[in-house]
């Protein structure tokens, strides 16, 4: 009866953790309609300007929350400092490179990007952490390549824009790891370290003639100021999502992205699908599916066998209980059988 009431009072944390999932990952896909309203700012004064507006956004988030106290004990330590400043710049070439392939007609190659990123990760993982791969996973990982072959073969290159945006995102999840530290704080330090030099270049921008902000008109200048909006929004409802849902959901919930992205490339923004880049697309659908098959068979028997363990350490806790139960009770059968026999009133008229 607990366990089943448990259950019903998870619901709704589940499922309103499923919702803002669903906020940010929608969010993040639907995000190549917002920069083409940016230009004619180029991608490296969009990019100069989330830096800067992100972190005035993140920074009334914390005032709000009075979420300060991590910022001193961060200062005392120099290298998590130096790995924020290798996220800074791993997070600022991502960025940058994704609002240029949207506002050059990239959409489409941008996307696959972010369905090849969880590849790119598990690659990493191998080669610089030394992890072990299950065989599904090294199927997955081998049919990504393929997906990499087929697609260069078709455009007569590499797609460098996809393994930019992958490689970068990997790098930043990976750096992220070893920072362990909060969405927003990590938000509000990647922005701090690039906010001098975000700024600067603004300032040289509006020196030199050359910024858009001011210039065309006030409709323009508040899109410019809500890129922090459209940077933070999203990581809070995805920092919301985190703590209400199982992993492996959030894991299913990232393909949304790419998958809006992908729709919005063809279209909204009309880009060409020659076969060979159906192929190289089906073949990279091919090892996700693979590959989110393999995470989910791994969460069941992690689960059952967690259950398995519980179920014989119960078992095994009540049988202490019964021998220790057993002891006592031998414990006390010679003390009773040692006692005076009590002299009946029969045996005393017999004698």
């Amino acid at each position: 009866m607990k366990a089943k009431g448990d259950q019903r009072a998870g619901q709704p944390t589940q499922r309103a953790g499923l919702l803002y999932g669903i906020g940010a990952y929608g969010m993040w896909g639907l995000v190549p309609l917002y920069w083409p309203l940016l230009e004619p700012a180029g991608a490296m004064e969009i990019l100069a300007h989330r830096m800067v507006w992100s972190l005035a956004f993140v920074a009334i988030g914390l005032l709000v929350l009075r979420r300060w106290g991590w910022i001193p004990e961060l200062i005392r330590q120099p290298r998590k400092l130096g790995l924020i400043a290798v996220a800074a710049a791993t997070i600022s070439l991502n960025w940058g490179f994704y609002i240029w392939s949207v506002n050059t007609g990239h959409v489409v190659e941008a996307s696959l990007g972010y369905f090849i990123n969880p590849l790119v990760t598990i690659a990493m993982g191998v080669l610089l952490l030394k992890e072990r791969l299950r065989p599904a996973q090294w199927t997955a990982v081998f049919i990504a390549l393929a997906a990499v072959l087929v697609l260069a073969i078709g455009y007569g290159q590499p797609p460098w824009i996809s393994l930019v945006l992958a490689f970068s995102f990997a790098t930043y999840g990976l750096v992220k790891k070893k920072i362990n530290l909060g969405g927003l704080e990590s938000l509000a330090a990647e922005t701090a370290v690039l906010f001098l030099p975000a700024f600067g270049y603004l300032v040289w921008l509006g020196a030199s003639g050359s910024a858009t902000f001011g210039s065309e008109g006030t409709g323009q200048m508040a899109l410019l100021a809500a890129t922090g909006v459209v940077t933070a929004l999203p990581l809070v409802c995805f920092g919301a999502a985190a703590i209400r849902v199982p992993l492996s959901t959030l894991g299913l919930l990232q393909y949304l992205a790419p998958v809006f992205q992908f729709v919005l490339g063809i279209t909204y923004f009309h880009e060409a699908m020659p076969p060979e880049r159906w192929a190289g697309f089906s073949l990279v659908w091919l090892a996700l599916a693979i590959l989110t098959w393999d995470a989910l068979r791994n969460a069941r028997r992690t689960r059952a066998e967690a259950l398995r363990l519980t179920a014989e350490a119960r078992e095994a806790e009540a049988s202490a209980e019964a021998e220790a139960e057993a002891a006592a009770v031998e414990a006390t059968a010679p003390a009773q059988a040692g006692a005076p026999v009590p002299v009946t009133e029969e045996k005393t008229a017999g004698r």
